[in-house]
């Protein structure tokens, strides 16, 4: 299966930002400040979920919680946004620069509503932070 990695194009950076504009408007006041953390976008997200403001087939609405929480990950672990194609289509995921290690987080949330699990996103994100901490330990 070739992969090829590239830099966000211009449509996908504003398709991105457009979903983060969606969840971090969700916060009252100080939208911008209040997502600047990690602890932050995982509130907003969480708040999101827990408030049942999105159902398992809004699918867009899911994959902007899952674009929040892939910039958490970004964030805490020094993740960069790409695009990658393969045969499947073309995806934005996140990188670790130096590895062979890939995150797809815009499905991570999506994926699992669908199939009518409650997401607790607090521990996705500890198990998705463990699992990347695994693959760099493996790498070398």
């Amino acid at each position: 299966m070739k992969q090829t990695i590239s830099p966000l194009s211009q449509e996908e950076s504003a398709r991105l930002e457009a979903q983060r504009k969606w969840v971090r408007e969700h916060y009252e006041t100080n939208p911008e400040s209040s997502y600047r953390s990690v602890a932050g976008k995982l509130a907003v997200i969480n708040t999101i979920l827990l408030s049942g403001w999105v159902e398992s087939h809004e699918t867009v609405k899911l994959q902007s919680l899952g674009v929040a929480f892939g910039d958490a990950l970004a964030q805490d672990l020094g993740l960069i946004w790409v695009t990658i194609q393969d045969e499947y289509g073309i995806d934005p995921a996140l990188i670790c620069e130096g590895t062979s290690i890939k995150v797809f987080p815009l499905t991570s949330i999506s994926k699992r509503m669908e199939r009518g699990e409650t997401v607790d996103v607090y521990h996705l994100f500890g198990e998705a932070c463990k699992a990347v901490a695994y693959a760099k330990s493996q790498q070398g």
